[in-house]
């Protein structure tokens, strides 16, 4: 799937209304919790033993609850819970803007099962030096379970499977990266292979090279 660019222009307009949106949104949502029915028997006792903070899978809460489909609606109807995606559901803390999202760790580990992966968004390149300047909106998953284009929340993440990844995000790392997904990205492809050439030695070798070797492909 091709990496799409973010517009760029003038986005003070856009930023007065974005601070609007969120103002009214924190608003509405202390005003629902105001008017909200409080919880009881069953529902209440599932809400207790929620953690705030904390993402959940359907089966998770099945476990302390003998109606959980039930006892999910309610819960998500008054905004004790938020529904992620299918099965997939966040307590959320509270601040004095509203309920605060799952961080995109938090939801990826969840809908993954697991702790091996890297998270990250394309932009990142843009601090390699290799003259890439778009902003991105996607969020790339680096795992070895699920590849594909999924919606959580109101994130979408693109998971790729990959045989090898570093656990956090290095200079190396993105160099070899970035070559490896350049044809995806909305950059002047001729202008950053130069770059990258001039730029070469300017990086750690051992480092560069053990990258190579790990994550590089026939682009590389």
């Amino acid at each position: 799937m091709a990496i799409t660019a973010r517009s760029g222009g003038d986005t003070s307009g856009k930023n007065r209304q974005n601070a609007w949106n969120f103002n009214e949104k924190a608003y509405m949502s202390a005003t629902a919790t105001l008017f909200t029915p409080p919880l009881r028997g069953a529902t209440a006792h599932l809400a207790d033993e929620l953690q705030a903070g904390r993402v959940y899978r359907r089966e998770d809460l099945a476990r302390l609850s003998n109606a959980v489909d039930r006892h999910l609606r309610e819960l998500v109807s008054t905004g004790v819970l938020k529904k992620l995606a299918q099965g997939l559901y966040y307590a959320p803390k509270q601040s004095n803007f509203g309920p605060l999202p799952p961080t995109d760790e938090q939801v990826v580990r969840v809908f993954l099962r697991d702790k091996d992966f890297l998270v990250f968004s394309p932009s990142s390149y843009n601090t390699v030096g290799l003259g890439t300047t778009q902003l991105y909106n996607s969020t790339l998953v680096y795992n070895h379970k699920r590849h594909g284009v999924f919606k959580l929340g109101n994130r979408q993440f693109d998971f790729r499977v990959k045989p090898r990844f570093p656990k956090k995000l290095t200079p190396e790392f993105l160099y070899v990266d970035l070559l490896n997904n350049l044809g995806e990205l909305a950059e002047d492809h001729d202008a950053v292979l130069s770059q990258a050439r001039n730029k070469l030695m300017s990086f750690n070798q051992p480092r560069l090279q053990a990258a190579l070797g790990n994550y590089g492909n026939m682009a590389t």
